[in-house]
């Protein structure tokens, strides 16, 4: 009887064990020591391996990986979610697997709502507008002109006062 009751409670504890190492969270505390988290529409600076050839993201339109001289990387949150990039050297060995999580942005947005058209606001110090993934197409593309007509004509004005010393 007691040989029975031993048995039984290692097979408990063994499928206990076995059922703890295959739960997701198990491996967490590796996966979010692999994770680079960065903001929307803001960079960071990853240094990896010198001999890094080629980068591999995953979904283009969450992040942005560029390589710079001395194994040193830009990555951009572009769209809010999850992606990787994998680095590989020239032999097509991989150096590096790593996981990019993109966050909201960290300065205070107020989000408008006009029905079901959407706006947001930067407002820090003043509320100023800022395009964000979700705004309403009108709001969105009326920003983007104004900004982009700004750039334009900072930069005609930049080349004409550089013309004319």
């Amino acid at each position: 009887m007691r040989k029975q009751l031993l048995r039984r409670h290692a097979r408990v504890c063994l499928l206990v064990a076995s059922t703890a190492l295959a739960w997701p969270s198990a491996g967490l505390a590796e996966s979010t020591a692999d994770t680079i988290a960065v903001n929307v529409d803001q960079a960071k600076l990853v240094r990896l391996p010198g001999k890094v050839a080629t980068i591999v993201v995953g979904n283009p339109l969450i992040a942005d990986v560029t390589l710079q001289p001395g194994g040193m990387i830009v990555v951009t949150g572009k769209g809010y979610g999850a992606t990787n990039f994998i680095a590989l050297d020239r032999a097509g060995e991989i150096l590096v697997d790593r996981q990019i999580q993109v966050e909201g942005p960290s300065d205070r947005v107020v989000t408008v709502y006009r029905g079901v058209e959407r706006e947001s606001y930067s407002c820090l110090p003043l509320c100023q507008r800022r395009v964000t993934l979700g705004d309403s197409d009108s709001y969105f593309s009326t920003t983007m002109g104004q900004a982009g007509s700004l750039s334009s004509n900072a930069s005609g004005n930049a080349s004409a006062g550089a013309k004319t010393n």
